[in-house]
């Protein structure tokens, strides 16, 4: 029996890191999508056809979380992964986003003139509601491809793993934000979107894939299989997680860290073509260094955390940056494009520091069986803030700009000022660090081993 264990698929390097490049496809396919809108906002706010100001632009990316956040459907589908498995849970996200994304895709392909939608411009609705089921896909697919890496690589290397998981999906992310804008300028807006849609397609496919290698894994190591019917999450499970406190902590860390950054995807590249003078076409040349920084410095981060651990301290010096970075964006009298490319670099590498550590550490808290559960409560929490805080910013943009997106419509040569608006982010990340320093000292009064190496000790073939 402890042969065969040890010939199990998860104990072969070529066949965990095989399946983590085939998970992580999908999820840069869905981060491609979640951008692919993002570096647009001048380019739309100039288009008279669409009609959107700034209120406009903070509801539709704050649709995002609609979903998953009034409807609590992240808390379904959590408790769907660990009652049906991750196989089930592979194939239902993917087309849950395709279908999100192919209402997206027609929003934009339509022109729907003055026609409503509870009150809404049609078109801006029914972006907003394919957004939102979009939404619901892909945080699904997170939790999911999350509880399959720590089926694969737990007790090995999995801070690592998950910080390439990461780094992949941020590479979704940095490509439209690099060449969006470019891009839709050869062509036009609704062809970039489907061309999104048709890499989350081949995300389907490739998660059936992932499927057969899943399915043999559980054939080979029966102590695997991430559904067995003893095991079986149950509802009482709740309490296990909501009753401790580390796990509050991070959640509450997750959604104050991540307000702070995948709204600045949103916003700004705006921020880049009104305060630093950047081309229309390259608003989002700086905000992708971001993600960029990322693919390398995540698993490199990871890495540390799997060999030396010092997993909370590294959120907290990842916080620390982001609080740094923010309150040099938002100064005013800083406008030098070369300071906002200096500090896009510093952002790319706190926002390395916290999820490199941060995710990992979850399962050092919660028990394996609620873990899907787990970790769909902090995705459920972190879309309250993905929601309301470019909702928040929309709207302080438009009350304390006024009249500038009726001057744009009309080919007025005007611009946002940010200086308000940008204290949202400040505020974010000051209270996202003192939650930071709260997490560990809660570790060294729990025992959690935030701060130890996550790599057993053991010799393997």
């Amino acid at each position: 029996m402890v042969e065969k264990i040890k010939q199990s698929l998860r104990e072969s390097k070529r066949a965990r890191w095989t399946a983590l490049v085939i998970l992580s496809f999908t999820m840069f396919a869905g981060y491609l999508f979640n951008e692919i809108i993002s570096p647009l906002k001048p380019i739309i706010d100039a288009d008279p056809s669409f009609g959107w100001d700034g209120s406009d632009f903070g509801m539709f990316f704050g649709a995002y979380a609609w979903f998953n956040v009034f409807f609590v459907m992240l808390i379904v589908v959590g408790i769907l992964l660990d009652r049906l498995g991750i196989r089930f849970s592979t194939i239902s996200s993917a087309l849950i986003m395709i279908i999100g994304a192919g209402i997206k895709y027609y929003a934009f392909k339509t022109d729907m003139g003055d026609a409503q939608i509870f009150g809404v411009g049609a078109r801006l609705m029914t972006a907003c509601i394919g957004f939102a089921i979009f939404g619901v896909g892909v945080e699904f697919a997170g939790i999911t491809v999350s509880k399959a890496v720590v089926k694969w690589f737990k007790g090995k290397e999995i801070a690592l793993a998950m910080g390439m998981q990461v780094a992949i999906a941020r590479l979704g992310s940095f490509v439209p934000l690099m060449f969006g804008a470019y891009f839709v300028s050869l062509t036009a807006v609704p062809t970039y979107i489907f061309m999104g849609l048709l890499f989350l397609v081949i995300g389907l496919l490739g998660f059936i894939v992932y499927n057969i290698m899943d399915k043999n894994l559980d054939k080979q190591d029966k102590s695997a299989i991430d559904y067995t019917e003893e095991d079986k999450f149950r509802i009482r499970d709740l309490g296990v997680i909501i009753s401790n406190r580390g796990f509050w902590l991070i959640a509450i860390l997750c959604v104050l860290f991540y307000s702070a950054v995948f709204p600045f995807y949103k916003y700004g590249p705006d921020l880049m073509f009104n305060k630093f003078g950047v081309s229309k076409d390259w608003t989002g040349l700086i905000p992708s260094i971001v993600p960029f920084g990322t693919i390398f410095l995540t698993p490199f981060f990871g890495g540390i955390y799997d060999k030396r651990g010092k997993g909370a301290t590294m959120m907290i010096i990842g916080a620390f940056i982001l609080v740094v970075v923010h309150i040099i964006y938002w100064m005013p009298g800083i406008t030098s494009m070369y300071l906002a490319f200096a500090n896009a670099i510093l952002l790319g590498i706190g926002f390395s520091l916290v999820p490199s550590a941060m995710w990992p550490s979850v399962p050092k808290i919660i028990p394996e069986k609620q873990i899907g559960s787990a970790y769909a409560f902090i995705f459920w929490i972190q879309n309250f803030g993905l929601w309301g805080i470019p909702l928040l910013v929309g709207i302080v943009l438009e009350k304390t700009n006024p009249g500038v997106a009726e001057s744009l419509k009309s080919g007025n040569d005007v611009s946002y000022n940010y200086e308000t608006t940008w204290l949202i982010f400040v505020g974010c990340t000051i209270l996202a660090l003192l939650i930071a320093f709260w997490l560990k000292a809660e570790d060294k009064r729990k025992g959690y081993g935030l701060e130890l190496p996550n790599i057993e000790k053991e010799l393997e073939k």
